[in-house]
């Protein structure tokens, strides 16, 4: 399998280098070169055990490892969550289920990715003999599910930056408290966006990339939003036979990688009527499918932070297969947006697509809803996915982190105090923080200076 820019201006490579390179080296992001089939045989049967599916989908993509070598890699990076089917389907009503992605080591979805991430650069580092430097942005758990996959490796070093005081406190903790010598978070003044901003500056320096041989966590790696469409099979191999006609998927999203994980796989074969992107007050991505106009605007601190983002990164990778893989249209539209901060995308038709947007208000009448009709406790951000839900259609809501995380905003809205241990034993932990400016400049200083 190959894998080619967005913006068309570098060669294609293999799994292990677009892995390894994060971004292309013309700023684009790597997208496979061709979206294989997924197996003929594999949606009429009963659910698999994760790891045996992740392997199976995995390894349409991975030319590079062999048969054995990618079973061991993948049994490593899901064999700890807590659920033995690591993303079970909870049933709520009749035609109404939600996909908990929280059961694994610091209870969000985004360790489906970053499990697998962090033993692949752990691979790399063995393979290759090069010490790495991990560089990443998060609006939240990102940032604690990179750390946790990578805290303690040998080879290499963390470097996680984050906008200051707007995530959770516990969210916080699980990024600096690690104990570990090779884990440097970073928090920032300003937004998540400020702290992509930073990260695509120094990945896109090929200078600098090389010079301190990073490598990225974020979405802009193609591997975290391959591992994230596992869960959307999984999902669907999980529903009775009966209810699975017309799915839609319900995705609380910010940044699009999650939900473009499951267009990508539903263009691979899986039958899906609709995606519902599910957005918070910073509705970028909301207004971009209701008016095809993608603008950007101020960000907003919201009760869903991990949401509060106004450049949604991975909407490029959607925006190259919308332009029927025309590189050069993409790079001319990705440049307008740059300079203008908004972009008119002409003949936008997103038929699998609608959006819906959730205001602070809207997340605690939510959370309040489904307590008192299902006696279930959501987060806010998955909170978000259950704005204006259609009762008459088969509908999956994605729950993105266990309620715990965000005890506030559980504690306003039904009164009780959700818990998990890991959470609480963070509670007496003394946070370790660096200081560093919110420019590249001052953030390529600091790796250099901490590199592995």
């Amino acid at each position: 399998m190959q894998f080619v820019s967005t913006r068309g201006g570098s060669d294609p490579v293999g799994f292990q280098e677009a892995f390894a390179r994060g971004l292309a080296p013309d700023g684009g992001l790597y997208v496979p070169k061709n979206l294989p089939l997924l197996p003929s045989d594999l949606l009429i049967d009963d659910a698999l055990p994760y790891p045996a599916l992740a392997w199976d989908i995995l390894g349409l993509f991975d030319d590079d490892h062999d048969t054995d070598h990618l079973v061991e890699i993948v049994d490593k990076s899901y064999g700890d969550f807590s659920d033995t089917m690591s993303a079970p389907l909870t049933q709520l009503a009749e035609n109404l289920f939600i996909l908990e992605l929280f059961h694994g080591p610091t209870l969000a979805f985004k360790d489906f990715g970053l499990q697998l991430v962090g033993n692949l650069f752990e691979e790399q580092i063995e393979r290759t003999g090069e010490t790495i430097n991990v560089l990443g942005a998060t609006s939240g758990d990102t940032g604690s599910a990179a750390i946790h996959g990578l805290a303690g490796k040998k080879g290499v070093n963390v470097f996680i930056l984050y906008p200051k005081g707007r995530i959770s406190d516990l969210q916080e903790r699980q990024m600096t408290c690690t104990d570990a010598d090779n884990i440097f978070p970073i928090p920032i003044d300003g937004t998540f966006d400020d702290a992509q901003e930073i990260v695509k500056e120094l990945m896109g320096d090929l200078e600098t990339k090389e010079k301190l041989r990073l490598s990225a966590v974020n979405s802009i790696n193609i591997v975290r939003v391959l591992a994230q469409a596992v869960y959307y099979v999984h999902a669907y191999m999980q529903l009775p036979p009966e209810s699975r006609d017309d799915v839609n998927f319900v995705v609380p999203t910010g940044n699009f990688g999650n939900i473009f994980a499951g267009w990508m796989v539903h263009q691979m074969g899986l039958p899906v009527d609709r995606f519902v992107v599910a957005t918070n007050q910073n509705d970028i991505l909301y207004r971009l499918f209701n008016t095809g106009k993608y603008e950007s605007g101020e960000v907003r601190p919201s009760r869903a932070p991990s949401m509060d983002i106004q450049v949604a990164s991975n909407f490029e990778r959607f925006l190259y297969y919308h332009n029927e893989k025309n590189a050069d249209a993409t790079l001319a539209q990705m440049a307008e947006f740059i300079s203008k901060g908004s972009i008119e995308i002409p003949n936008f038709n997103a038929s699998n697509f609608t959006a819906t947007h959730s205001s602070d208000e809207d997340i605690i009448r939510n959370i309040q809803k489904i307590k008192e009709e299902y006696d279930y406790v959501v987060d806010p951000h998955t909170a978000c996915g259950f704005q204006d839900i259609d009762p008459d259609v088969t509908t999956i809501v994605l729950a993105t982190a266990h309620p715990a995380k965000f005890p506030d905003t559980i504690k306003k809205a039904i009164g009780e105090e959700v818990t998990d241990e890991s959470l609480d034993r963070l509670k007496k932990k003394k946070k370790k923080t660096f200081a560093v400016d919110a420019n590249a400049a001052a953030v390529k200083a600091f790796i250099e200076k901490n590199s592995a």
